[in-house]
């Protein structure tokens, strides 16, 4: 059980960092940055994604394995205290939105994944995440720049991360399978 508090709080720490280091990242990196407006990188199939794409496709990830490890609330937490960080980092618009995002993601994440979490981690993860990041996208490109102009390649960026997490979650789901083997006479 300690074990599973201490890999909770690595999962919350690095969850935490994702709101200020993608917040960031939208202002300082891509390959061309949008005047008043975001920072593009390239995601595939020709389309372009405000650069913290890549890191809130793995906050979404994140996101389920501190719920996993350490309950819903401790996932709000989180949000919320990597926004309050993100205010010394971005302009306040810019962390509103973002934080907005998370929030109504969050939920949308949410109702999908706790029911299917009983189905196997993966399925759970991938599902809401693909939820997740569809719902984040829209709130935030809405309200960071008032246009859904970059929704497919936003969407697509954060699908990226979401599959490359795919063989560290099947990791996380294999050691708890076996745990839980290990418990039961």
């Amino acid at each position: 059980m300690a074990s599973n508090m201490r890999i909770g709080l690595v999962f919350f720490g690095l969850f935490v960092l994702t709101v200020p280091i993608a917040n960031w990242m939208i202002d300082n990196v891509g390959t061309f940055c949008v005047p008043n407006g975001p920072c593009l990188l390239p995601v595939g199939f020709g389309l372009e994604a405000p650069s913290g794409v890549l890191i809130v496709g793995l906050a979404l990830v994140l996101r389920d394995l501190v719920q996993r490890f350490l309950g819903l609330v401790a996932a709000i937490v989180a949000i919320l205290i990597g926004g309050a960080i993100a205010f010394f980092i971005s302009p306040p618009a810019l962390v509103i939105a973002s934080v907005t995002a998370f929030l109504l993601s969050e939920f949308a994440d949410l109702a999908v994944y706790t029911p299917l979490q009983k189905r196997g981690l993966l399925l759970a993860v991938v599902a809401s995440s693909v939820v997740g990041l569809i719902v984040d996208s829209a709130v935030f490109l809405w309200m960071a720049f008032g246009s859904l102009d970059y929704l497919w390649g936003q969407s697509l960026g954060k699908l990226w991360m979401v599959l490359l997490a795919v063989p560290v979650i099947k990791l996380i789901q294999r050691a708890i399978e076996s745990r839980h083997q290990e418990l039961v006479p």
